[in-house]
């Protein structure tokens, strides 16, 4: 916007008269000449350095801090130049200034191909947000000793002057925000520096393609390793794209980033996401690795920053590369930050091995979910097999808990126990009911993460609101198998010591001490069942990495194919022998974790001076049993033994609630579900539970399978039961 009385123009060095300084304010910000922005500006341009890489990086960051600096912008925008952000509206100013003053234009040239030309960003754009591959406690030391000591100064790295300019996170959104348009104009003024000095825009694009150049290197090497290859069987190597995308990125430096090699480099890339989607789908019959889940999230992280990079490269100068360039930078500063975040180097690992204990626990929490009503009576005749082999192991185990036997040897015999009686209910095909929850919540998880974008979500949701009244009805058969059996064989086995010996299976003292613990509000019992929720998840998520440690390591090949098992059991029974470690791997596994918690449980509180216990619904129905058998009939009546009836039911939701709550929260944090989604979904199931409890409760007859989800159940044939 011009005036009609034009400024003198300004030295370029030494300090300004008043009359001087008020003439510039009218002539670049005429609708607010006294604003403080625009004399902040003028002190900062007749002080651009000379030479000197740090003091010319110095005023760079004073620059910013002008452009981040608070201040309302009303005033500083031209008429032109419409409604802008406060950033962009002294980006605006700045561009004016520069246009109407060629000595500080000049100045800020030089300084501008200074800094590019003592900077390299080959770090920036290849490294930064991708990460070398240092194990999880070697990089959790490095970040940790760089947040606490002071690290020394690298101004030739752009990477450390990208912080430096923006030390906080949330500053990636203000740069995303900057205008491109304006930042075009201001690279059309400062970015061609005179003879013979090179461009800022050929040096960073020469940064640009070596790190293509480097980042094609890594991801090749990535997604040529063995495991990598092993998982598509049907590509052969020198079809691999991987192979070719070092060639093509050899291509593009060598055409110095030509619009076809580019498009060459665009479609190996996304040749290479095919084959990730294909190894990441392979990941669930042929067992999950950390160590390749890690590799293969560099290996699309990777393909991601060479799409960025090619994207820049390729867009038209001007508003469009900037646009582009922006974006870039951005995403690169979210990530510098992150790289040195002890907070997000837990959080992506969690997340890494939260996907990794999902994919097994959830293809056993199949088997838990029934549909039909033969499938649900057959869940209840399952769960009372539980409920008559957990009888005798809470027999067994007043029995060795009376034992004087050292505290070792007291809690191995516990142990094996709980585990003996657990692999019995495997082998048998019988039904625990604590042990569903943990696993079905996975499975639930598994098809929250599917479709993803369909529609908005709805059929999705339409799917999972059918899927949860089968796994809760799943659940109230289990519970009522397992009580319902526990109880008549615990009296039973009670009233027949009874009879045979004369005096009840416990003591007196014995029987009121099992009462006293069961109450809900004058015992800790509540705590303790809530801390038996975690053991229960605790294993499932054992039972999920046993079953994936059988597959990964390819253990049922290995057996049906040994010499030995083939000349004892011929080559059916060793056939015969792997197809029962593949089928009760994760039963087993989960079975012998919960009976080693259960019983070590108290006596690693008593350790530590903790008076921890443990809660189990189905045991500690039995117990009550027992418990009864002992007091009487009258007593049974007595208010203190029907409040331990009721803390055995609040135990029971306890038992459930929390472990469901675990898996289910890691399981979405697995599949990368956001909260309000998930809190969505609860929300549309509670609903949908208040209008018809029903099917929540009791299958209805002939009940079709829902849409998408014949693959994710299947019958309950021979389930892994325990």
């Amino acid at each position: 916007m011009s005036v009609s009385t034009p400024a003198p123009r300004l030295l370029l060095r030494g300090a300004p008269s008043d009359r001087e300084m008020d003439a510039f304010c009218v002539q670049y910000a005429p609708r607010a000449p006294g604003h403080p922005a625009v004399r902040d500006l003028l002190r900062l341009l007749l002080e651009v350095p000379g030479d000197g890489l740090e003091p010319r990086l110095a005023w760079v960051e004073q620059w910013i801090h002008w452009m981040r600096d608070r201040i309302p912008a009303h005033g500083l925008t031209d008429a032109d130049d419409g409604a802008l952000s406060p950033a962009n509206s002294r980006l605006a100013l700045l561009v004016r200034v520069l246009e109407g003053e060629p000595p500080f234009r000049a100045s800020v040239t030089r300084l501008v191909s200074g800094v590019c030309a003592g900077s390299r960003g080959l770090k920036l754009f290849a490294q930064v947000g991708l990460s070398a591959g240092n194990g999880f406690f070697s990089e959790l030391t490095d970040r940790f000793v760089r947040g606490v000591l002071p690290a020394p100064p690298e101004p030739g790295k752009l990477s450390e002057l990208l912080l430096r300019l923006f030390p906080v996170p949330q500053d990636a959104k203000w740069l995303g925000a900057l205008s491109p348009a304006l930042l075009a104009r201001l690279t059309a003024l400062v970015g061609e520096p005179p003879p013979p000095d090179p461009t800022p825009s050929s040096r960073v694009r020469g940064d640009l393609m070596d790190a293509l150049l480097l980042l094609g290197v890594q991801v090749a090497g990535l997604g040529l390793a063995e495991d990598v290859r092993d998982r598509t069987p049907e590509m052969s190597f020198r079809a691999s794209p991987f192979l070719r995308l070092r060639l093509v990125c050899d291509a593009v430096l060598a055409r110095d980033g030509a619009q076809e090699a580019l498009a060459d480099l665009a479609r190996v890339v996304e040749d290479c996401r095919g084959v990730v989607g294909t190894v990441t789908r392979h990941l669930e019959e042929s067992g999950v690795s950390v160590d390749l889940v890690y590799r293969l999230e560099r290996i699309r992280h990777g393909l991601d920053r060479m799409e960025a990079i090619a994207r820049v490269l390729v867009a038209p100068r001007g508003e469009p590369r900037w646009r582009e360039a922006l974006a870039l930078l951005s995403d690169l500063l979210e990530h510098a930050h992150a790289d040195r975040s002890v907070r997000a180097l837990v959080r992506r690992n969690a997340r890494l091995m939260a996907r990794k204990i999902i994919e097994r626990t959830g293809n056993t929490g199949e088997h838990y979910i029934t549909s039909t009503q033969g499938e649900f009576h057959h869940m209840v005749h399952s769960a009372a097999g539980g409920g008559f082999v957990a009888a005798f192991a809470v027999a067994l185990k007043f029995l060795l808990t009376g034992l004087p036997l050292a505290p070792f040897f007291a809690g191995l015999f516990v142990a094996l126990n709980y585990a003996g009686g657990f692999v019995v209910m495997q082998m048998l095909g019988l039904t625990l009911a604590t042990k569903q929850p943990s696993m079905t919540a996975s499975t639930l998880a598994a098809a929250v993460g599917e479709d993803a974008g369909l529609d908005g979500g709805t059929r999705r949701m339409e799917r999972l609101a059918a899927l949860v009244p089968r796994i809760t009805r799943s659940q109230l058969a289990a519970i009522l198998g397992n009580l319902g059996c526990v109880l008549p064989v615990a009296v039973a086995l009670g009233l027949g010591f009874q009879f045979l010996k004369g005096h009840a299976y416990l003591t007196a003292q014995q029987a009121q001490h099992v009462v006293e613990t069961l109450h809900p509000w004058k015992s800790a019992t509540l705590l303790y069942a809530a801390l038996t929720g975690v053991l229960l998840w605790a294993s499932s998520l054992a039972a999920g990495w046993f079953e994936n440690f059988i597959v990964y390591r390819r253990l049922p090949e290995a057996l049906a194919h040994h010499r030995v098992l083939r000349a004892l059991l011929g080559v059916t029974g060793a056939r015969k022998v792997a197809d029962a470690l593949m089928h009760h791997a994760a039963g087993v596994g989960g079975g012998v974790t919960l009976g080693v918690l259960l019983a070590v449980m108290p006596g690693v509180g008593g350790f530590f001076g903790l008076p921890l216990d443990v809660r189990h619904v189905t045991f500690s129905f039995g117990a009550l049993a027992f418990a009864g058998c002992a007091l009487g009939p009258s007593a049974v009546m007595e208010p203190g033994f029907l409040a331990a009836v009721a803390g055995v039911l609040v135990v029971g939701v306890l038992n459930f609630g929390v472990s469901f709550a675990l898996a289910l929260g890691v399981a979405l944090r697995a599949r990368d579900v956001p909260v309000r989604e998930g809190l969505r979904f609860l929300g549309a199931v509670a609903l949908r539970f208040l209008r018809n409890p029903i099917p929540f409760l009791v299958p209805p007859r002939d009940e079709p399978v829902p849409l998408g989800t014949e693959a994710r159940v299947v019958p309950l044939a021979g389930p892994p039961g325990a």
